[in-house]
């Protein structure tokens, strides 16, 4: 018999699955969105069950496409793209809708920790802002909220831990996926701190355990083997977060590598050993977490614009009627026809300028009222320049971190890795080689964060010995170089891209309050 590993990633916008041979070969793979839901400013959701659903439909169309015995997959990892959280009671039945990491609701109880327990307290603990909204912090809003309803969670999971308690029956989070519950979250010490959860009244029963992200948590059960296809007794491992997964995917596993993304979100991260860095001032306006791979000793810094490739995205479902209806009915893509139209615009769209914020901010501002600000609108502008202008305002937002980062003289190996969601745009890659000022890559493979879990899957069922074959595979194609006259161009707009902010941060807190006046 040989031996298959299972990868499986839910994104921000949709889960990712594929199936690969000891080589590193791709024999299945799947990919399928799932709908948000917006109900209320400042919501974000998704419909828990389509987990669960897309998982089944994703596993057996990999295993139909391999055309291998579903007794030869020899390991199972599942990732997700955090802070997210299913809440689920006894029976691992969902509680309501999942919060995904734009939801942005718990605006009175990020106000009411900093009060009552103390930013300064919460950050010398966790390493985290916040305002990043993580799990702890949106328990508090059900409780506060709902509290019938929060009488009947058993576990607050992300979405890969949900996905991994319905394969196996048992819940369980990753040191990793740990960072994005937050609040009482010790980052250095790997554990919640009991003291501080009794403070604010949230129960640790209802938090998983943790542990190492290639641990085995347990197997298949007959259950999930039956609505999956695969065998029972299949080994499955704690499993990572997607971005974590997606450097591994990338080949990006040593101290200084440094990779982005330009998915849903949008985001880069730098691998690195420095405790010190987590919490300094620069490293507190970031979002820090444990590598998967040595993660008692790895972090993981990862800058994040909460809607990058979700920008653009929104261009298309919202004002690109025609693009879709092409799409559909001569089979090219809609994105790639936003981009002939943004082409023809120049380094810095005519002087036309966007604040993306379009569920608030997150590194480095920190800003959940922040909202999308489009500036020096004329009528000579076009479509394309609108496109091209949210790619810019997507690099002008990533930069922003970067800059700080590299102030700090923390090491960073080049060149950039560009890998997952709109980094396939030629354009956009120019975009955040010219902003970045530093020469991009792009991964040629491109499966993404499942393959990365399957890398996963096989150090911890033993069938790979250790992470090296991710540098061994990883491929690296389309090198650019920075363009001196573009970047000095930018960096002319970036400052002004950061002054419109300056002048509109206390006018988001004024439209926050009508908004909420008039919203029921």
């Amino acid at each position: 018999m040989s031996d298959f590993l299972l990868g499986i990633d839910y994104g921000t916008g949709g889960a990712k699955a594929c199936i690969i041979d000891t080589q590193g070969q791709v024999l299945g793979f799947g990919f399928k969105e799932y709908p948000f839901f917006h109900d209320k400013p400042g919501w974000s959701e998704h419909d828990p069950v389509l987990y669960w659903s897309i998982a089944c439909e994703l596993i057996q169309s990999c295993l139909t496409q391999a055309r291998i015995d579903p007794k030869e997959i020899r390991g199972v990892a599942v990732s997700s793209a955090l802070p997210s959280m299913v809440m689920v009671d006894r029976q691992h039945n969902p509680i309501h809708r999942a919060y995904n990491l734009m939801d942005r609701r718990a605006v009175e109880q990020v106000r009411w920790l900093k009060e009552h327990v103390g930013e300064e307290r919460i950050l010398k603990l966790t390493g985290n802002r916040i305002e990043d909204h993580p799990s702890i912090v949106n328990l508090l809003w059900e409780k506060q909220n709902r509290p019938g309803s929060y009488a009947h969670i058993w576990k607050a999971l992300t979405i890969d831990g949900f996905i991994t308690l319905k394969l196996t029956g048992k819940p369980v989070a990753n040191y990793g996926a740990a960072a994005f519950y937050g609040v009482a979250y010790d980052l250095l010490g790997e554990r919640f701190d009991a003291t501080l959860l009794a403070e604010i009244g949230i129960d640790p029963a209802i938090l998983p355990p943790l542990a190492r992200c290639e641990a085995i948590i347990g197997e298949v059960t007959s259950e999930a083997a039956s609505a999956t296809g695969l065998a029972a007794g299949a080994p499955v491992a704690v499993g990572q977060v997607d971005f974590n997964a997606s450097c591994i995917a990338a080949g990006i596993t040593a101290e200084g590598d440094i990779m982005s993304n330009l998915g849903t979100v949008g985001n880069f991260g730098v691998v690195h050993k420095s405790r010190e860095f987590n919490f300094s001032p620069v490293g507190l306006s970031m979002i820090n977490l444990a590598f998967t791979i040595d993660s008692a000793n790895t972090y993981i810094t990862i800058p994040s614009t909460t809607t990058g490739g979700q920008s653009i995205r929104y261009l298309r479902d919202q004002f690109s009627q025609y693009e879709v209806d092409v799409e559909r009915v001569l089979g090219v893509s809609s994105y790639d026809l936003l981009n002939m139209q943004a082409e023809k615009a120049p380094p810095g769209s005519d002087g036309l300028i966007i604040l993306p914020y379009l569920m608030g901010e997150r590194t480095p501002i920190w800003d959940t009222q922040a909202r999308g600000v489009v500036f020096g609108l004329s009528l000579n502008h076009t479509k394309g320049h609108l496109v091209r202008a949210m790619m810019e305002a997507v690099a002008y937002a990533l930069y922003d971190s970067y800059q700080l980062i590299l102030k700090s003289g923390l090491p960073i190996n080049y060149p950039l890795v560009l890998n997952e969601g709109g980094a396939v745009s030629k354009l956009w890659r120019q975009i955040i080689t010219d902003v970045f000022n530093t020469p991009t890559v792009l991964v040629k493979r491109r499966t993404g964060a499942p393959f990365g879990d399957a890398i996963l899957a096989g150090v911890a069922t033993g069938v790979f010995k250790d992470f090296s074959v991710a540098k061994q595979w990883a491929e690296y194609v389309a090198r650019m170089e920075p363009n001196a006259e573009n970047h000095a161009r930018y960096m002319e707009y970036f400052g002004l891209y950061k002054q419109i902010y300056g002048h509109v941060k206390e006018d988001f807190v004024e439209l926050a309050r009508i908004r909420g006046k008039y919203q029921e």
